[in-house]
């Protein structure tokens, strides 16, 4: 984990303006992020929402339809109270305050409950999803899986022979979308040579290392051995995405970004073209490089908890839809169940009661999409966390959304 220690304000953190980054012509060189910082604090603070000014992209058309309205109904939810980590009563506001908000929206019951901007956002402005990309492009996979164009039992190396000499040559699909493949990659964000931090440099959010070569994405993969049989037990490896990346654009001959905007970000009605960063092949960064606004998150929430359908279209087949609400618990563990006790992980989502059947994208730095069927109930979070995971923020978080949710459902 990072060294980069939790900064627990007092009072409201500064925004990006604030604290001066970016500011001026030309700005102060120390107030400039670089390839080592930029998503570090607190340029952060400015860089989630500018990411587009730092590393290569490519566009997800939102096509030529109608942008999807979201009807209001607007309430005063910031003096709901909700029990904190610490044991403390907290309301949203108090929440918001502290976790480093930048956009929060509800939504129930169809409805736009509460919208809030934060630190010089506003609602055409596009934030970095991080990890809730991963989401994204399993939801990819269903639709693709509904047009009859993926196997989920096949070994790899059937699609892609380039992996036969790796340890996703004999994982499957279903188990690469599950993450309980046996392969070794070490998820530890800012360790100078951790798997995570050679994807990084692939991907171009890290500077090579001196005199080193810069791999793509996909040399790295080839280069993850198997340490234990496939399907044993969920573990969390960001990898596992750009793996499921590669089938689908191998399986149809055609790249993420485009798969993603002629299946899913067309048919939903955004508002704005999102992005993926890419690497220095042109490979979009399928775990963590997704770029949209607030309201365009929310569409894509509001389209999964209506069961993959905009208006009378069906964008996602409902079977994959009510998949991502299931999972296997007794293959989730440790350190997961220290936020979801009844959990688990299924086709890039997190289910956070596989009871209940609410499930969520998350990102780290505070990213999360809460999806709950049984109360009609959707919350989009996007945060400038001053650290990679910071597990009070991260609880305090969905506990406060859940304390809405049930306080809506109880009127």
């Amino acid at each position: 984990m990072p060294s980069v220690p939790p900064s627990m304000p007092s009072q409201r953190p500064h925004t990006a303006r604030e604290l001066g980054i970016m500011q001026g012509f030309p700005p102060r060189p120390e107030k400039r992020p670089t390839s080592s910082n930029w998503d570090l604090p607190p340029f952060n603070r400015w860089s989630f929402q500018n990411v587009r000014a730092l590393l290569p992209t490519v566009d997800v058309d939102r096509g030529t339809g109608p942008v999807q309205d979201l009807p209001s109904a607007h309430q005063d939810v910031s003096g709901v109270k909700f029990t904190a980590l610490d044991g403390t009563t907290k309301t949203i506001k108090q929440m918001l305050t502290e976790t480093y908000t930048d956009g929060f929206l509800v939504m129930h019951r169809g409805q736009v409950i509460t919208e809030q901007y934060f630190n010089d956002m506003h609602p055409r402005s596009l934030h970095l999803a991080q990890s809730v990309s991963k989401s994204l492009v399993g939801t990819l996979a269903g639709v693709l899986h509904g047009e009859g164009k993926l196997d989920m039992d096949a070994p790899l190396a059937d699609r892609i022979p380039e992996l036969a000499y790796c340890g996703y040559g004999d994982a499957t699909l279903g188990q690469v979308l599950d993450m309980q493949t046996g392969v070794r990659f070490v998820e530890d964000y800012g360790l100078p040579d951790s798997d995570m931090t050679r994807i990084d440099i692939a991907s171009g959010w890290r500077p090579p290392h001196p005199g080193e070569p810069v791999p793509a994405i996909r040399d790295v993969i080839q280069t993850l051995q198997k340490e234990r049989p496939h399907g044993e037990r969920f573990e969390y490896r960001s990898i596992e995405t750009d793996m499921l990346a590669w089938v689908l654009e191998r399986e149809t001959g055609t790249s993420l970004a485009k798969l993603m905007s002629d299946r899913i970000w067309s048919k939903i009605g955004a508002d704005r073209d999102g992005y993926f960063t890419v690497d220095h092949a042109g490979t979009a960064l399928a775990d963590g490089g997704f770029n949209a606004t607030l309201r365009d998150f929310t569409r894509f929430g509001l389209m999964m908890l209506q069961g993959g359908r905009v208006g009378d279209k069906q964008i996602v087949p409902k079977v994959w839809v009510e998949s991502c609400r299931t999972g296997e618990a007794a293959k989730f563990n440790d350190p997961y169940l220290a936020t979801s006790p009844n959990g688990a992980y299924r086709r890039q989502w997190w289910v956070h009661d596989v009871d209940r059947g609410d499930y969520m994208a998350r990102g780290v730095f505070g990213q999360l999409i809460y999806i709950d069927p049984e109360a009609d109930f959707l919350a989009v979070k996007l945060s400038t966390w001053p650290d990679y995971l910071i597990h009070s923020f991260g609880l305090d978080s969905l506990n406060a959304v859940i304390a809405i949710r049930d306080g809506l459902t109880a009127t």
